[in-house]
């Protein structure tokens, strides 16, 4: 798997940089936020260097996603959360600041100071079909 040497997500899973872990193997690793948008925020992060998640091969994908179940309900059980977000960003526009693939696993309460803005939309007439179209042929 490839490292980047440069950076810190990578010095983690290396034990260059210290963390609180939480799981890892040879596919994934799992460590408790240092900015946690509540106690027990955790990420979860492929062992290799991929920026966005579309870089990553189908098998490494599956290999680093296998653990998320299981992370959700550990991160469940040991806050007492009422839910859980399972954020995942690509890309600076869409708020990823650190350049490596990570799933954030964030413990809810209700009334809690996390939100964030989720303008739904409509399809223009026909713009619905159009669009699965391109995205079926992208695949």
């Amino acid at each position: 798997m490839s490292k980047d040497p440069n950076c810190i997500f990578c010095k983690i899973v290396a034990g260059e940089i210290p963390s609180a872990k939480i799981l890892g193997d040879d596919s994934a690793f799992a460590f408790l936020d240092i900015g946690p948008l509540a106690e027990g925020h955790v990420l979860l992060i492929p062992a290799g260097h991929y920026e966005t998640l579309d870089q990553m091969p189908p098998d490494h994908a599956g290999a680093l996603l296998r653990h998320l179940p299981a992370l959700v309900k550990a991160v469940r059980a040991a806050t007492g959360c009422e839910g859980v977000n399972v954020l995942q960003n690509n890309g600076r526009v869409a708020h990823q600041v650190v350049p490596h693939v990570h799933f954030h696993v964030i413990p809810r309460r209700a009334g809690d100071a996390f939100h964030f803005n989720w303008p739904a939309g409509k399809y223009a007439p026909g713009r619905l079909d159009e669009l699965a179209a391109k995205i079926r042929t992208a695949l």
